[in-house]
């Protein structure tokens, strides 16, 4: 199933998103999930961004040539013990679609192409080999990041956490295995940036959620971000960043 969020005039809903049509459901595929038979057309309907999370939790350098690129060559050879993990506030979000405010104070912007997770229901200390009994499904994420303030301070929360620095969707995707090799692509102005497959991560969605649930309980519709792989860029106001991910659909946004 293909799971949507959609407006339609003035009512925000959850739906099913099935040949270009969307069914209307009761509820959200979290509490009360029930088909109502009514039936928009894509040109009725603006998607939004497919959930609202409490919470993002991101992995950073999830692939080692990425790590590589960011000036950490050892992730090839020297591993770290544990994932390094950043918070992206909720105000972040967008949809596909929306436009990405580019920062008053802004300098250097790179886009990053990553697959998501939508945790399914309140989740601590999950065991990395039952983790798809806590994740609704899959979407398409891009952790948006100023370099320069992540490189005046070491640390992520101010670079990543701007408004609009999460587009997340278009839709998550509800069927996946239990090992995605999933194809990751971003285009900025229809160029060709990113060229990955998640088989490549470090740390595996099993490990992960494991280890982050061991600090935190996750949330009914918190996302969690699994890393980027190599080829980030630098985008520009006007900008057109197309992403890609086997399965999950292509996210749109332009930025302003």
């Amino acid at each position: 199933m293909q799971i949507v969020r959609a407006k339609y005039e003035n009512d925000i809903f959850y739906g099913e998103l099935h040949e270009n049509k969307v069914t209307r459901y009761d509820g959200s595929p979290f509490v009360i999930w029930e088909n109502t038979e009514e039936v928009y057309d894509l040109d009725e309907i603006e998607l939004l961004a497919p959930v609202l999370p409490s919470k993002i939790v991101a992995i950073a350098k999830n692939y080692a040539k990425h790590a590589a690129e960011m000036g950490l060559p050892e992730y090839s050879s020297n591993l770290p013990e544990h994932p390094v993990i950043f918070i992206k506030p909720s105000t972040s979000v967008i949809g596909s679609g929306q436009k990405i405010k580019y920062p008053t104070i802004g300098e250097h912007v790179d886009h990053e192409a990553e697959l998501a997770l939508v945790i399914s229901k309140v989740s601590k200390n999950i065991n990395q080999d039952n983790w798809k009994e806590h994740v609704l499904g899959f979407t398409i994420a891009n952790d948006l990041s100023e370099r320069v303030l992540q490189g005046k301070t070491g640390h992520f929360t101010r670079a990543k956490g701007f408004d609009t620095f999460c587009p997340l969707g278009p839709y998550i995707q509800t069927e996946f295995e239990e090992s995605p090799e999933l194809q990751i692509k971003s285009y900025v102005n229809g160029e060709l940036k990113q060229d990955g497959n998640t088989k490549d991560m470090i740390f595996k969605i099993g490990e992960i959620l494991e280890f982050i649930s061991s600090i935190m309980t996750l949330l009914p519709g918190d996302v969690i971000l699994t890393g980027t792989p190599e080829g980030v860029s630098k985008v520009e106001p006007g900008d057109e960043i197309k992403i890609e991910i086997e399965t999950l659909g292509i996210q749109i946004n332009t930025v302003e």
